[in-house]
C-alpha cells in the first residue's frame, strides 16, 4: 500500500524466467496492460540551465501505528536504492484478508508503525549498484515472499519460501498473491487432467480458483453460499455449482464421484469440516484460508480413502512467473474494485466485511 519500495536485486521474476535464482516476489513484465505513471506526492524544482528537472522527494504510504488502528496515509521520504538493490514505483495494491495479521498484531514480533500489503504492481524507477539483469521502467509485480536467506535449512533444501528467517513483504495485485496461491498449490495436489476438484468458496481467492482449476484441465465444482452465485461460478469456468445452504456439500460430491482435491478458500472452519466427506479416494483437503480455528476430521474419513489434510502457502518468485505466465496464456483474470490510496480505510474495511467483489485494489494515480 505503499508508494515506493526497495527491493534486493536477485529478488525478481521475469515472465520469460531467466536462470537466476531470484529471493523476492518481484515478477513479470506485463507489456499489455496500460497502466498511467503515477504523480509524485511532491516535488522539487531545481533550475539549472538546461531547464527545469523535477525530483521526487517524497512518496506517499499507508501505516497502522497501533494494534488494530485505522490505516492513513503519510509522506515519507525518498531513498536512494542501495548496493545490490532496486526501487520500485508502486502502481497498484490488492488488499488481502492476510494484512490484517499485521494490523492487528497476529504476526509475531511486529513493530509499528507498519505499511501493510503485498500484492503490488508496478515498475522499477531506480537501480542501486551492481544490479544486473533489470532495467529502469520494467514492470514488476511482488507478492508475499520478502526474501529468503539462501543460507538456512529450508533454503540450502530449495525450500526459499519456507525460509527461516521469515522475511515478509512491507507492502502485487491479485494475481501476485491470491492466484499464486491457488495456482501453485493446485498444481502441487494428485490430481490430474479430468479429476473432480472442488472450489470451496467463491471470493478473493475462490474466484480465481475456479478459473485456474478449469483452465488446468480439472472438471471443476464451485461452493459457496446460496443460489446468486451459480451464474457467476459457471462464468469462471465451473462444471457444477453446489449451494451448501440448500444441499449436503459432502453429499453433492460423492454423487459426482468424489473430489480428487477440496480447495478450501473460505476462512470457515465448519465449511471445511463439513466438505471433508465428500473427498474420493486419494482425496486431498487443500487448506488456503488463513483461519484459527479447527478443522474436525477423524481418522476414519482418512483412512477409509487413504486421504490427506494438509496446507499450503503462497509461493517464490519463480512460482509468480509461472502463475502469471499461465494467467496470461490462459485469459485468467481478477475481478476488482478499484479505489484511490486516499480511500484506504475504506477499502480496507470492505475486506474485513467480505463486501469487496472480489478483490480491493488500490491505485496511486493522481
Amino acid at each position: 500500500m505503499l508508494r515506493r519500495k526497495e527491493f534486493p536485486n536477485g529478488s525478481a521474476a521475469r515472465a520469460r524466467r531467466p536462470e537466476t535464482n531470484f529471493s523476492q516476489n518481484i515478477g513479470a513484465r506485463r507489456p499489455q496492460q496500460n497502466i498511467d505513471a503515477i504523480s509524485p506526492a511532491n516535488q522539487t524544482d531545481n533550475k539549472s540551465e538546461l531547464g527545469k528537472a523535477h525530483i521526487m522527494t517524497t512518496f506517499r504510504a499507508a501505516q497502522v501505528t497501533s494494534r488494530g488502528g485505522q490505516l492513513a496515509l503519510v509522506d515519507r521520504t525518498l531513498a536512494e536504492p542501495g548496493p545490490g538493490t532496486v526501487r520500485v514505483a508502486v502502481e497498484a495494491c490488492g488488499i488481502c484478508h492476510s494484512d490484517s495479521m499485521f494490523v492487528d498484531d497476529l504476526w509475531p514480533g511486529m513493530q509499528y508503525p507498519i505499511t501493510p500489503g503485498h500484492e503490488i504492481a508496478g515498475y522499477i524507477d531506480a537501480l542501486g549498484t551492481g544490479v544486473e539483469g533489470w532495467r529502469e521502467s520494467d514492470r514488476v509485480a511482488i507478492g508475499w515472499s520478502g526474501g529468503y536467506c539462501g543460507v538456512c535449512r529450508n533454503c540450502r533444501r530449495g525450500d526459499f519460501v519456507y525460509c527461516e528467517v521469515g522475511m515478509v513483504t512491507g507492502a502485487t495485485a491479485p494475481l501476485a498473491c491470491a492466484g499464486l496461491t491457488v495456482f501453485n498449490s493446485l498444481r502441487r495436489t494428485g490430481a490430474g487432467p479430468g479429476d473432480l476438484v472442488a472450489i470451496l468458496g467463491i471470493g478473493g481467492l475462490g474466484h480465481l480458483g475456479v478459473q485456474f482449476a478449469a483452465k488446468m484441465g480439472f472438471r471443476t465444482v464451485a461452493i459457496a453460499r446460496g443460489p446468486e452465485k451459480d451464474e457467476l461460478a459457471g462464468q469462471l469456468g465451473a462444471h457444477h455449482y453446489i449451494d451448501s445452504v440448500a444441499s449436503d456439500v459432502a453429499a453433492e460430491l460423492q454423487k459426482l464421484g468424489g473430489a480428487r482435491v477440496i480447495a478450501a478458500t473460505a476462512t470457515d472452519a465448519d465449511a471445511m469440516t463439513a466438505a471433508v466427506g465428500g473427498l474420493g479416494l486419494h482425496g486431498e483437503l487443500l487448506t488456503l484460508a488463513v483461519v484459527d480455528d479447527p478443522v474436525q476430521v477423524s481418522p476414519t474419513q482418512l483412512i477409509s480413502i487413504s486421504g490427506t489434510v494438509h496446507g499450503h502457502t503462497s509461493g517464490a518468485s519463480c512460482d509468480l512467473e509461472d502463475t502469471l505466465n499461465f494467467a496470461a496464456l490462459q485469459g485468467i483474470k481478477p475481478m476488482v474494485e478499484v479505489l484511490p490510496l486516499e480511500k484506504v480505510a475504506d477499502g480496507y474495511q470492505r475486506m474485513v466485511t467480505n463486501q469487496a467483489r472480489f478483490r480491493v485494489v488500490l491505485t496511486t494515480a493522481h
